[in-house]
């Protein structure tokens, strides 16, 4: 049993639940906003294991097909981070057992949407068909550098409008509004992981948005679009609604400036690690990686995902206000 629950823990690991709380804070964004219109809050929380389960399998996916890139020459294995794929490079799973765990989280997460199916309505499964097919798909949208595309499905109209739909069984041009209000700060988590790992990706030969640009300097500065795109679409909802108290996302203002000058230490530096301040944390078990080759990315993979967390809290709040 020990062994078992060891296992389950490794391949969550491997699976990247360190970056659950991106899907966890949007959901909980709709979860709140669909309570105030009489949801079913049972329904949500199944909604969002299901959510989590095809959010962690496709990681895993991706993994899958980017170390069947990476192995194929030494040299890219070599170019990319560290952490990538590490699990698979240093031999504690192979890639059949990693395809047996991308089935089982997909497997439990159809399951889900079938008892979801019954409950809320036959639109269950064709958002739930989305879902794979955007699931199933990401990698290659990734490597031809239309991986944004991938998540704005995800985590803007499908996750909004399909939460709030298991759990008040309509659909909402309120909700939609506010999913792309969101999940434009949403995708500034994976640009900027593609933007860490760019010379691992050139190496490969791997296209991501980031490799579009002819340079990391360049490719540094559209991510203030995405964080542009964000605060014009939540302002333009808080003006809409009346509900002005959505204003109080921009106090992540100054964070992301903070972000900005990191990141833009990393292109020139990949083992610089800031001055850790208050405003930086949390950092996921911090003491172990601190002194580690990984340590500069983890930071700032942590930073950027705080960051949306401030921002997807702050309008929680304003929705509940």
């Amino acid at each position: 049993m020990v062994n078992f629950i060891k296992k389950i823990i490794f391949w969550l690991n491997c699976a990247r639940v360190y970056s659950l709380p991106i899907t966890v804070l949007n959901w909980i964004v709709i979860f709140i906003y669909s309570l105030k219109s009489g949801g079913n809050a049972f329904l949500g929380l199944a909604a969002l294991i299901g959510i989590s389960l095809v959010h962690m399998a496709t990681n895993l996916t991706d993994d899958y097909f980017d170390y069947k890139i990476l192995s194929k020459d030494e040299k890219y294995l070599n170019s990319a981070q560290n952490c990538k794929c590490l699990y698979l490079k240093n031999n504690q799973a192979t890639t059949e057992e990693l395809k047996f765990v991308i089935f089982i989280f997909l497997g439990i997460a159809s399951i889900i949407g079938g008892v979801l199916f019954f409950m809320s309505g036959y639109y269950v499964a064709l958002l739930a068909f989305i879902g794979l097919c955007v699931a199933a798909g990401y990698q290659k949208l990734s490597i031809s550098g239309k991986g944004e595309i991938a998540i704005f499905i995800a985590y803007g109209p499908l996750l909004y409008e399909g939460t709030y739909y298991v759990m008040t069984g309509k659909f909402s041009f309120d909700v939609l509004f506010l999913s792309i209000a969101c999940v434009f700060m949403t995708i500034t988590v994976l640009y900027a992981h593609m933007l860490m790992d760019y010379d691992g990706d050139e190496s490969s030969h791997k296209i991501t948005l980031c490799r579009k640009f002819k340079n990391k300097t360049s490719a540094l500065k559209f991510i203030l679009v995405f964080y542009l795109l964000g605060f014009l679409n939540i302002s333009a909802f808080a003006i809409l609604t009346r509900n002005y108290y959505y204003f109080l996302s921009f106090l992540t203002l100054p964070l992301i400036i903070d972000l900005y000058k990191s990141l833009n230490a990393f292109n020139h530096d990949k083992m610089n690690i800031p001055q850790i301040k208050f405003w930086h944390y949390p950092l996921d078990g911090w003491e172990k990686i601190k002194n580690t080759q990984d340590a500069p990315f983890y930071f700032r993979f942590f930073y950027v995902r705080n960051i949306l967390i401030w921002f997807l809290l702050l309008i929680c709040i304003g929705i509940i206000l």
